[in-house]
């Protein structure tokens, strides 16, 4: 089957704080060949299809208390999908904190940059999904662009191992008001709520016809046990494995064990390429 992960972690590494770097890379026996594919896109591409990915997003946020990545980090990826936008999409982040134009900012990424899609990380940017009801007014121009834009937003859902983060802000629930108030905007639950929130994050996708839910960072053979109703999501659902984070040890593992699992191949087809295809549009 042909397969869109729609969420590794191909970043600018240098910005990353020393806690950060080292909780990334420790004890990883690859971490040549990720430094390599992190070096240059044709590194990754073949990275990729050694790995039988077809087409990846390349997820970058904003974040430079927890993980240290500043604004420019969007620049580097938009530099590096260049000439291979084809098979690779940046994914990019206005951090409301971080700008004095967040409606501005968010589309020059998406008309000057060829930015994708939006990445909200909760935990690690330090305010609630919809901080923008407590005065965080950048957050609402940052929402209101990309409805306007058509453009995904993809918003992460669950705890984080990461020191400095704050999972208080993980609890996908404030998601709901964000559906409410941006019924036209794509929403994608990053992690499914992993693993505190994931009946939330369930019911969220139930309640909204814009919310859907990516699968990275879920072990592919538990997939089945937080997720029971899996197959009747499948419409809704986008593959994703986090791929180079802590405890994911390579893409090709992950679908080979997703492929395992006793649900319809239309099911699986939906997963692993059409929804994120149909979400996350090549330029």
């Amino acid at each position: 089957m042909r397969v869109f992960d729609c969420h590794i972690h191909v970043q600018p590494w240098e910005q990353l704080r020393p806690d950060a770097l080292a909780r990334m890379t420790a004890g990883r026996r690859d971490l040549t060949e990720i430094q390599k594919a992190l070096s240059e896109p044709e590194e990754l591409l073949r990275l990729m299809d050694r790995q039988g990915v077809e087409r990846a997003a390349l997820i970058n946020y904003v974040a430079p208390e927890v993980m240290g990545f500043d604004p420019s980090a969007n620049e580097w990826v938009a530099r590096y999908v260049r000439g291979h936008t084809d098979r690779l999409a940046a994914v990019g982040s206005v951090h409301p904190r971080h700008t004095r134009d967040a409606a501005g900012d968010t589309r020059r990424l998406f008309e000057e940059l060829g930015v994708r899609m939006l990445k909200i990380h909760p935990p690690h940017q330090l305010f609630a999904a919809n901080a923008y009801l407590s005065g965080e007014e950048g957050l609402r121009e940052i929402y209101t662009v990309a409805q306007e834009l058509g453009r995904p937003v993809m918003i992460h859902t669950g705890t984080s191992i990461f020191a400095g983060a704050r999972n208080r802000f993980a609890d996908p629930m404030a998601v709901d008001d964000v559906a409410v108030d941006f019924p036209r905007l794509s929403i994608i639950l990053a992690h499914a709520g992993r693993p505190l929130y994931m009946e939330t994050a369930v019911f969220l996708v139930r309640r909204h016809p814009n919310v859907h839910l990516d699968l990275s960072g879920i072990p592919p053979k538990k997939l089945l046990v937080y997720l029971p109703r899996l197959e009747e999501l499948a419409p809704r659902c986008l593959w994703g494995t986090d791929y180079p984070s802590p405890g994911v040890a390579s893409m090709r593992g992950n679908v080979e064990d997703f492929l395992s699992l006793p649900i319809a191949q239309a099911a699986k087809q939906q997963i692993l390429w059409d929804n994120a295809a149909a979400l996350i549009r090549s330029i």
